[in-house]
């Protein structure tokens, strides 16, 4: 059996220095913005809410959201789909960064601006029905329907293939996209992927009136409260509202409902069974303490695809991007350049290298199938489904 040995990636490029820049960018951004950056307001498209974020890091990236019209073949007109745009653009592969369920860019407010300090051009991206598109006229939001929206984004705008990265959920919509389109796709980058479940499941079947109950509890503050105490190892009570405030701004948009229950009606993502088929080079990034999907999951789906490397971060969760930006924007820049090193070789057992620790673990390929508690993919559903919008 095929087995993808990971190895340490080099210090280069992304160097002493080059951490010390991303350490005195975020020093910047906590403390927060410029006389002059402060000037700029918010676009007036985002509820009135996000002027109670404190976050500094998640004030500027909300400011530099922007709508572009795109066009597709289920809506009427073009639909103004929100989105953070590089500064500028450069012939490097683009990074566009989406986000879990039922979330929005400001996802990638801490590691966004690593990014593009690395000299990367980086969009981040809102998935059809989620963020703050304007939906008005409540399109499909169908994983159909996520899929040419995002396409004609990329058509329109981007270009360029792309490195295109999905933590959680997201994973699912990065893998859905790449089968679907893969000259759109130079690799990809899944962040502690959430592949395995089968789509809403029961929830598909649900009435619409019931369906709308639930997915008002989705901007509850308590069930958002908890779902930060599942997804970070240790964030303070005061910081952890304020994430909350972050995460659910985009469902006090009118038209949020609607966009959800229409994903959560027309059965959701079921990508497990194609997995195999992506042939982009791949990263998978994983929380080492992910208490969501257990890191059980980075060595199956190392196994699955063909040509995949895996990192994991140590002490970290279920969203790395938000808990350990520096790690994830080293990983996602030694990706691209080329640093990580991995060989393909025949082997009885799956070696599985937790790159965190520079140790490894022997998987046998029977525990493969079975390696996924039950539990684990309950912890999943539940929290893509239930309140993942962090």
């Amino acid at each position: 059996m095929l087995a993808l040995i990971t190895t340490p990636f080099s210090a280069a490029p992304f160097s002493i220095a080059a951490a010390t820049k991303c350490r005195k960018v975020l020093v910047k951004c906590f403390k927060g913005s410029s006389s002059s950056e402060e000037d700029v307001g918010f676009p007036a498209f985002l509820p009135k809410e996000v002027e109670n974020i404190k976050d500094p890091c998640a004030r500027n990236l909300a400011k530099r959201i922007q709508r572009l019209p795109v066009q597709t073949s289920f809506s009427d007109g073009s639909i103004m789909s929100s989105c953070v745009k590089p500064l500028m653009q450069n012939d490097t592969a683009p990074v566009v960064l989406l986000h879990g369920f039922d979330s929005s860019c400001l996802e990638w407010r801490y590691t966004y601006p690593l990014l593009e300090q690395a000299g990367l051009e980086a969009w981040a991206v809102d998935i059809l029905g989620w963020g703050f598109s304007d939906l008005e006229k409540t399109p499909s939001c169908s994983v159909a329907s996520k899929r040419e929206h995002l396409y004609q984004l990329w058509k329109t705008y981007i270009k360029k293939p792309m490195v295109l990265v999905g933590p959680s959920l997201g994973a699912a919509v990065s893998i859905d996209f790449a089968i679907n389109h893969p000259e759109a796709v130079e690799k990809l980058v899944l962040v502690d992927a959430s592949v395995y479940t089968e789509g809403t499941e029961s929830l598909s079947t649900l009435p619409r009136p019931v369906a709308y109950a639930g997915v008002s509890l989705l901007k509850s503050i308590p069930l958002r409260l908890y779902a930060n105490f599942l997804a970070f190892n240790s964030v303070s009570l005061d910081t952890s509202f304020d994430w909350v405030k972050v995460g659910r701004l985009h469902c006090l948009l009118p038209w949020w409902e609607d966009a959800t229950v229409d994903f959560m009606i027309s059965g959701g993502y079921n990508v497990s069974a194609q997995i195999g088929q992506t042939e982009q080079e791949t990263l998978i990034i994983w929380g080492e303490d992910d208490q969501i999907i257990s890191n059980k999951f980075a060595a199956r789906l190392q196994h699955e695809m063909q040509n995949a490397v895996v990192h994991q971060i140590p002490d970290c969760g279920h969203i790395p991007h938000v808990e350990k930006p520096d790690s994830v924007a080293k990983c996602i820049v030694d990706f691209i350049q080329g640093m990580f090193q991995y060989t393909a070789t025949l082997h009885k057992n799956v070696f599985f290298h937790d790159i965190g620790s520079y140790t490894h673990k022997d998987v046998s390929l029977d525990e493969l199938s079975t390696v996924l508690l039950p539990q684990d993919f309950e912890i999943g559903i539940f929290i893509d489904i239930i309140a993942f919008g962090l």
